[in-house]
């Protein structure tokens, strides 16, 4: 409920809280403090991030930052909402993101901000907006200009920023830099060593997207052209970066059948060039796989009782979300697109390019296991949401051969979801103590065409409900922390992430009983419900379940 007067009293109650608490919570704030304040939250029970208890505290906030805990019943403000029955906790951080470029076409990104997103992480899996250049710049500006209507106004991590910052947004970016881009701007797409001048210019453009605001750098190693660069070129990469911001998040070289060799790579660049280590979607994929999900823990916390800083994060879901292209092998993708789409037309590589692509889909059980979950042309949209055992059906056609007709019509650009994980493994990921919770997703909006992964519309109250509430993998203020505090302090951010004085008021408020995911496999555009308030940098941008027209959201700059 929510209330425009300016002084409200109201009852503590000892329930749920100790002594010590209470009194905390009850401790007078000065008059000056009180006075004169933007938006009070009242009667809420505050998980402040940090995974100790709730407490029942009142939230003033004045100029988008906390200044105030405790009773704040009769203070003066220009807004108070009644949080009776409420939880108050930091804002969501979505440490790996896939909204960047996204928000200059949709800046509220509806379906991050409804479901309690305020800070977004993008630069993921090694591929960032910028810097542009090298042998794919022509294709990056001409895609640019078809997406977006003008013409590309930036080429460094610099100008991206200034642009997203210039046209406003309703929640916060924070990006890293990919190493895959650095790698096709300074070597281009093929597969073959970097020279030593090559190294030198990846090196020094990770710096400069450092110094320009990036927060640490990320790989994609199932991608190309960052799954051609070697562990000792991405050692030396990352050795260039500054200490303060060496992160390295990593989507794997493989998260299959040799997932095990892929976190010790992984942990081997991370020790060579001493960087902070968090593993991208951690997970086992392919049923005989998923035994070594716990295996590939061990080995983890092993490296952590070495003294290596190591994080993952994973997504509250037992499918994946990517690329069609990522079916078929790694060696058919060297030297970009065109020689990709090149190959599938040969029919010299046919049976050989069949038998890989159908080992992989067998890892995943069945064609009925690939969803097809965005196209680009209008008379392939029939296919979205369906897999591709269902469309073989319909159309009389074999699954491969359609797969590859698919990608010869859509320019490769097809985005597939498969089913490839198991609940236990997706359970044993998210209790781990240093695992964050993130969408892997990009934003969406209902009046998109495209059909995606529910995880864009769900991730953070389906961890919340099903996994804390439901399956109690963990307390709810550890739920909490792997949303907010973790993922700053991986990151860095000093100004957020927990609710205290002084913090940027990025908040969400949810009823515990009722929040839920709505999103489906089968009906993915469906906002969540239990999340009536969605606060950024002190405004209020969803307001009693209704997403507003503000824009407040800022770039954070490292």
């Amino acid at each position: 409920m929510d209330t425009h007067i300016s002084r409200r009293s109201f009852l503590y109650t000892l329930a749920g809280t100790g002594a010590s608490a209470l009194l905390a919570g009850c401790a007078p704030t000065p008059l000056t403090v009180r006075a004169g304040l933007d938006l009070v939250i009242l009667n809420g029970l505050v998980l402040d991030g940090t995974g100790s208890p709730e407490r029942r505290l009142d939230v003033g906030i004045r100029d988008g930052v906390i200044v105030a805990l405790g009773n704040l019943a009769d203070a003066s403000a220009a807004r108070v909402i009644d949080a009776r029955n409420l939880k108050v906790v930091p804002g969501f951080i979505d440490i790996h993101s896939h909204t960047d470029l996204d928000l200059l076409k949709n800046p509220f990104a509806p379906s991050k901000v409804r479901q309690g997103v305020t800070t977004e992480v993008p630069g993921q899996d090694g591929e960032s907006p910028a810097p542009l250049g090298g042998p794919g710049l022509d294709e990056s500006l001409k895609g640019f200009r078809e997406a977006f209507g003008f013409d590309c106004p930036y080429r460094d991590m610099d100008g991206f920023l200034t642009l997203l910052s210039s046209r406003g947004m309703a929640l916060n970016i924070a990006s890293m830099v990919g190493l895959g881009t650095l790698r096709g701007v300074s070597v281009g797409f093929d597969d073959r060593p970097a020279t030593a001048d090559e190294i030198t210019a990846m090196k020094i453009a990770a710096r400069t997207a450092i110094e320009q605001g990036c927060w640490g750098a990320s790989t994609g190693l199932e991608y190309t052209p960052g799954s051609f660069a070697s562990e000792a070129e991405l050692i030396e990469v990352m050795r260039a970066l500054p200490d303060s911001h060496r992160l390295y998040a990593t989507h794997m070289r493989n998260e299959a059948d040799r997932v095990l060799e892929a976190i010790g790579e992984a942990i081997a660049i991370a020790r060579g060039s001493n960087a902070r280590l968090q593993v991208s979607h951690l997970k086992a994929q392919n049923k005989v796989n998923w035994p070594k999900q716990e295996i590939a823990l061990r080995m983890l916390d092993d490296a952590l009782a070495s003294g290596l800083n190591v994080h993952a994060d994973r997504y509250p879901y037992v499918a994946f979300n990517t690329g069609l292209t990522n079916l078929f092998p790694l060696w058919s993708r060297d030297g970009g697109k065109e020689k990709y789409l090149e190959r599938l037309k040969d029919p010299t590589l046919a049976e050989r390019l069949r038998t890989e692509v159908q080992r992989k889909v067998d890892g995943l059980g069945s064609w009925d296991s690939v969803l097809i979950s965005s196209v680009k042309n209008e008379e392939s949209k029939k296919f979205q949401g369906k897999t591709i055992q269902q469309i073989s059906r319909e159309e009389s056609a074999d699954p491969y051969e359609f797969t590859v007709a698919l990608q010869l019509r859509e320019n490769a650009e097809v985005g597939m979801v498969g089913f490839g994980m198991d609940e236990a493994g997706t359970e044993m990921v998210l209790a781990w103590r240093n695992t964050i919770v993130a969408s892997d997703a990009g934003p969406q909006d209902p009046s998109d065409a495209s059909w995606p992964h529910p995880r864009s519309y769900g991730t953070f109250p389906r961890a919340i409900a099903h996994y804390q509430r439901e399956r109690k993998i963990t307390t709810l203020p550890d739920m909490i922390r792997k949303m907010t505090s973790l993922p700053a302090e991986v990151l860095g951010l000093t100004d957020r992430g927990v609710i205290a004085e002084g913090k940027a008021a990025d908040i969400v408020l949810f009823d515990y009983n009722t929040i839920a995911d709505r999103a489906q496999f089968t009906d993915p555009h469906r906002f969540p419900d239990g999340i009536p308030y969605v606060i950024v940098n002190g405004t209020v941008v969803v307001d009693n379940s209704v997403q507003t027209s503000a824009k407040p959201g800022k770039v954070l700059r490292s």
